[in-house]
């Protein structure tokens, strides 16, 4: 519009417009038009920016012609519009969109009151000898959660009030998810300040784990910062599969042990056991718990639990209550006085001891044939009639009996439920948990106590450095070394806290620090990195209380050094007097053989899966991420939930986008079965170097022994050459030529150099001895059959030519050919393939047993125990089942029994796939089940198809020339394909 027709105020000032009663001649429109076009061509048009709407209510009607003024009309000079036809952005959409605020975990904002100062909780910490690290382990649902939450209810008055009486806090689990399926997922840290029966308080740093064992993982990184555990056993299930796994790993990792005999109040009210036998049924636990500590221990460091040294404690952690035989018996002295030695009442109140009533004396022997033993007289036979009393008659008689006990119950507590009212009552008549407290404190070390045997045990450095020796002092003022083994997410993902232990000097907020990855050594620094502390806390599960520092012998919680971590680190001060090692990575008491590939629905949001699989690795402790040849995205986990849990984390928490996964499939082994038909050889690409070698299979149990440590490759060869003469038999001089173990230090393969000093030149190939092992470890990392690591296989070095110059043997030339030789000796060796089997243990009753038979017999699994469950109306079936067939299986089984039946499954050993994998007879029919015959063939044929190699093995891409010159004239081609 011409800006001309508009004075400086905005009115108008051009030609009249034309009116309803007067109309323009042909000619003077024909002008006006004429003298319109010059104007424009004279002077430019404004740029109008005006917003439909707005403008709308400026126009001006004149017959049917609409009337648009200019921005300037509108909103006065210099203002631009944009005139837009329709809306770009849809209605529903917000313009200015609300913060999203992720939230994934229960946390309280403000520090709730406690019945101690944080201030005197903090200044405890200085202290180590009052400190003591503890995990708590057991079987699922054993009550560990229902545990802590009885010390938050002791410590936590407003927990207390606020609390419905009848229900169950789980102040540990803090993640939705954890609440939602009524299962630990994480391990939760909580630090309390607790009283022992002396009213001498103690900082108890205490660890609740995941009792699943699909979750042991947790468990494990758990075990690593604390210098004992408690072993949580439920009294009606007694000893399961779980806890006899968890009492190995404890006295593996060397940590004090003490058992808690949880839900005794199960013998009362589920079991209705009459207290001689609930008496029995407590003994026979403690009893097999001694047997399984008898196996795993060592003869000299022999360990024994029992209630009369203190070391086991029975509780009910739904009702509020736990007891040791001191705490009982100073119940006794502390109501009825008269004197007595509460400890030495004590030691009378187990075994087979009786009460004299007529010479009031303990005596071995019963005096009458009904006499009952004191423990059952004493502490069994008043805690039933507590339970029989509150249970049986509210009304009439439990106010003058609990009026007896000491317990005084107003008129609206009569009122409640009965099972309220059985914790109200439990909570009032045994106090405190002083007994837990008291057998922490006299069987599990402090820090200072156990810094030797941990220093020794976990750092890989020397022990006789000035490192290590302020680390075994627990030396607060030496130089700073803090061992992380957890990374706990934030409550909205975004970020992540290391949790760790500080074993010598003070960690600072704001501290710069040196942090060292698995992957450090002295000679290679490049995983370390220089960060700065972010702040500093004390885990508390649902709330954290800062610190400006955290002295030796302490766990902390650390912000914003999480970004260089994978899974565990060592982190120390940057100006470091000496050279500073690692602790040593964590070490498993299970393995990941469950596999699925993952990718995102929508391609080009890839990198958002990956920064999401970058952070589910650092989540989980043993969830394992990788890429294939193919180019699929692959997680390895323990078991189905615990890979059902790493995706729901994976979508929800890190990449937020929409996945599709893969159906799950297993790791599968390699291995050999026979000796090599004959010696293989390989050169190198420029003809100046030649190896020789065959392979044969391990001798049987030596490969666990490898994994497990019992053997290890650093140690001196009289070290290694005893171990392997005394236990396996081997010649002296093998023994001690053992170049190495693979794929990795702890690897179930083992290379020997088998050469003769008359035929070979020693010198000459010890100088390639690294890159003919680092060939070697390359081979054994991916098998040749279907790319899967090697298992179970000895790799035996017989004649090597190795080229004078430096530059001939170069690592390019040695690498592949050791290589390729290890491949043609493992082909000629009658390969075989190795699956993982689960251990499967399930509990069901009597009528059940035969459908549990049926269910594992469709799965190729085989029983191997059927036995009733000492004091309970279930069977424990334990069988053996392919890992590739347990896919459904605790469905299966649910569907079979009618939901009776529970089952859990944990990986055991590795076992030969019957059948032939290179047997080109069998063909493979789709979507058909294969004979048992046919399995290994099926397995290796459909791992190639899914990771893009070519269908069949070809021999003739691991064999020279002259290599294959030689097996046709020894006419063994025949059986193999080329």
């Amino acid at each position: 519009m011409d800006t001309d027709l508009y004075d400086e105020f905005g009115n108008y000032i051009g030609p009249e417009l034309p009116s309803d009663d007067d109309e323009d001649s042909e000619e003077e429109k024909s002008d006006s038009d004429d003298e319109e076009d010059e104007e424009e061509d004279e002077n430019e048009m404004a740029v109008d920016t005006v917003d439909v709407d707005e403008v709308s209510q400026a126009v001006v009607l004149h017959e049917d012609k609409k009337y648009y003024p200019s921005a300037q009309e509108v909103y006065g000079p210099d203002v631009e519009t944009l005139v837009e036809e329709e809306d770009e952005q849809p209605l529903t959409e917000p313009i200015i969109k609300p913060v999203n605020k992720k939230k994934f975990a229960l946390v309280e904002q403000e520090l709730p009151e406690t019945v101690y100062d944080m201030e005197f909780l903090a200044d405890q910490m200085d202290n180590p000898e009052l400190i003591r690290n503890v995990t708590l382990v057991g079987n699922l649902h054993s009550g560990k959660t229902n545990f802590v939450d009885s010390l938050f209810e002791q410590t936590h008055p407003e927990l207390n009030k606020q609390k419905d009486m009848g229900g169950d806090m789980n102040y540990t689990d803090t993640l939705f998810t954890e609440r939602e399926r009524g299962v630990g997922i994480k391990s939760t840290p909580v630090t309390f300040n607790l009283p022992d029966s002396k009213g001498k308080s103690y900082l108890m740093n205490i660890l609740d784990t995941p009792g699943h064992v699909n979750f042991s993982d947790e468990v494990t990184a758990a075990m690593r910062l604390s210098d004992g555990v408690i072993i949580f056993i439920d009294a009606a299930d007694g000893i399961m599969m779980n806890v006899e796994r968890l009492l190995r790993h404890a006295v593996q990792e060397k940590l004090a042990i003490t058992i808690c005999i949880n839900k005794i109040d199960r013998l009362v009210l589920e079991l209705k056991l009459p207290p001689t036998d609930a008496y029995y049924k407590l003994k026979h636990i403690i009893d097999e718990v001694n047997s399984l500590l008898s196996v795993y221990s060592d003869e000299e460091n022999e360990m024994i639990v029992s209630p009369l040294l203190g070391n086991v404690c029975f509780a009910s952690a739904y009702y509020r209550f736990c007891f040791t035989l001191q705490s009982f018996s100073k119940l006794y002295c502390d109501t009825y006085g008269g004197g007595v030695n509460h400890i030495e009442f004590a030691k009378r109140l187990w075994g087979d001891v009786y009460f004299n009533e007529k010479t009031r004396k303990f005596t071995k022997k019963a005096p009458l044939s009904t006499s009952p033993r004191s423990f059952v007289e004493f502490i069994l036979e008043p805690m039933y009639k507590l339970f029989s009393q509150v249970v049986g008659d509210v009304d009439t008689t439990l106010p003058d009996v609990m009026r007896e006990y000491g317990v005084y119950l107003t008129k609206s507590e009569l009122k409640l439920n009965i099972r309220p009212l059985l914790r109200l009552v439990s909570k009032r008549f045994f106090g405190e948990f002083t007994g837990f407290v008291d057998m922490c404190v006299q069987h599990i070390p402090s820090p200072l106590s156990a810094a030797s045997s941990k220093v020794k045990y976990q750092y890989t450095g020397p022990y006789d450095s000035e490192i290590a020796e302020s680390m075994i002092d627990c030396d607060s003022e030496g130089p700073l070394v803090v061992h992380t083994t957890k990374l706990y997410p934030s409550e909205d993902g975004t970020q992540f806290y290391a949790f760790g232990r500080v074993f010598s000097g003070t960690l600072h907020a704001g501290q710069n620090v040196r942090i060292l990855g698995e992957g450090y050594t002295i000679e290679d620094e490049e995983d370390s990195r220089v960060s700065t502390v972010g702040r500093l806390w004390i885990s508390e599960a649902r709330y954290k209380v800062e610190l400006n520092r955290v002295p030796a012998g302490n766990w902390v919680l650390i912000e914003g050094i999480d970004e260089p971590i994978v899974k565990t680190a060592t982190i120390t001060q940057i100006k470091d007097t000496e050279e500073v090692y690692i602790f040593r990575p964590l070490k498993f008491n299970t393995s990941s053989v469950m596999k699925i590939a993952v990718e995102p629905v929508n391609p080009s949001e890839l990198p958002k899966m990956l920064d999401g699989l970058r952070k589910v690795n650092k989540s989980y402790p043993l969830v394992t991420t990788k890429v294939e040849d193919s180019g699929e995205h692959v997680l390895l986990g323990t078991g189905e939930l615990y890979l059902d849990c790493v995706m729901h984390d994976l979508r929800k928490m890190y990449s937020e986008i929409e996945i599709k996964v893969a159906d799950p499939v297993v790791t599968f082994c390699e291995t050999v079965v026979e000796t090599s038909s004959l010696k293989c050889f390989a050169e190198s690409p420029n003809k100046k170097n030649k190896l020789t070698m065959i392979a044969e299979p391990l001798e049987k149990g030596l490969a666990e022994d490898i994994e497990t440590g019992k053997v290890n490759i650093n140690w001196n060869k009289k070290q290694i050459g005893e171990f392997f003469q005394t236990k396996y038999d081997w010649d002296l001089l093998a023994a001690r030529s053992i170049w190495a173990f693979g794929p990795d230090v702890s690897g179930p393969n083992i290379l020997v150099d088998d050469t003769l000093p008359s035929e070979v030149d020693k010198g000459l190939l010890n100088s390639c001895k690294d890159f003919i092992v680092q060939g070697f470890q390359w081979g054994s990392r991916e098998g040749p059959l279907c790319d899967e690591p090697i298992r179970n296989v000895k790799f035996k070095i017989l004649d090597a030519l190795i080229g004078t110059d430096v530059i001939k043997r170069a690592g390019g030339q040695i690498i592949p050919t050791a290589r390729r030789v290890a491949y043609s000796a493992f082909l000629l060796a009658v390969p075989r393939l190795m699956e993982p089997y689960y251990f499967v243990e399930v509990q069901a009753p009597a009528d059940c047993v035969s459908a549990v038979y049926t269910v594992l017999g469709k799965r190729r699994g085989h029983v191997t125990q059927d036995a009733p469950i000492p004091g309970s109306p279930l069977y424990a079936i334990k069988a053996f089942l392919p890992a590739i067939d347990s896919f459904g299986f605790e469905t299966d089984l649910r569907t079979h029994t009618q939901g009776q039946a529970f089952a859990l499954s944990v990986f055991h050993h590795w076992q030969i796939v019957p059948g032939d994998p290179l047997d080109k007879t069998i063909v493979i029919r789709p979507l058909e089940s294969q004979p048992a015959t046919a399995l290994a063939r099926e397995f290796m044929v459909k791992t190639r198809r899914r990771k893009g190699l070519s269908e069949d093995v070809s021999i003739g891409k691991f064999f020279d020339d002259p290599m294959l010159l030689e097996l046709a004239r020894q006419d063994v081609m025949f059986s193999y394909p080329m």
